[in-house]
């Protein structure tokens, strides 16, 4: 029996390089999103105590695990914002604050005060990337763009209540706002993996692109 010939390059007849490219991340990046903002939420809103705070780290690192994989595909795809935004995301939204967690955790323990005003700077610079890098997001506008609008929201709170300008009470606000990303980015990655496994649109997607 004669072998198959090798895919051809029309260009110069010769075989074709095979193809290795990577599936796309994305929906994982979201979940993993999503598991820290119910997190967060969970914390700010008064669910959850100061005793699930290692638990709560634990989710933040796995978290990590999955952002950082996600920002290196996508960053070998040549997807820019999605690849740097899902890198310092893995950094410090997820390995620190999971660390950050411990950290607090066995103060609490031990018996030791923390100055945790310091959080509050570094998520100065977190929160103001991500206020402008948005735009990036809304062309077009679609469901990532209300998840990245609703944590436009939430961030900035969160810094002032780690910097100590506004009272506790207010993390309501936040929480609220972090809840809404979350619920957003489960749905957009179920409609991601599923409607391209499909081939059609089973679950709808918002989609507003802009008039030329």
């Amino acid at each position: 029996m004669k072998e198959s010939p090798a895919p051809v390059n029309d260009q110069n007849n010769a075989p074709a390089p095979p193809t290795n490219e990577w599936s796309n991340p994305t929906p994982a990046g979201l979940v993993a999103l999503a598991v820290a903002c119910f997190c967060y939420f969970a914390s700010l809103s008064g669910l959850a105590d100061a005793s699930s705070m290692k638990l709560h780290g634990s989710w933040l690192i796995g978290g990590f695990l999955v952002q950082f994989i996600v920002a290196l595909v996508d960053l070998k795809s040549k997807k820019y914002a999605g690849g740097n935004t899902f890198l310092f995301f893995s950094a410090f939204f997820m390995l620190t604050g999971g660390i950050r967690m411990f950290v607090k955790h066995n103060a609490v323990i031990a018996g030791v005060l923390l100055d945790t005003h310091i959080d509050g700077y570094p998520w100065i610079v977190l929160t103001l990337a991500l206020i402008l890098w948005t735009p990036v997001f809304c062309k077009p506008f679609n469901l990532l763009s209300l998840v990245v609008l609703t944590l436009d929201v939430a961030l900035p709170f969160i810094t002032l209540l780690y910097l100590g300008l506004i009272p506790a009470s207010i993390s309501i606000i936040p929480s609220i706002f972090l809840l809404a990303s979350g619920l957003i980015a489960i749905y957009l990655s179920a409609a991601m993996v599923v409607n391209t496994t499909f081939g059609r649109k089973v679950y709808p997607i918002l989609e507003i692109s802009k008039r030329k």
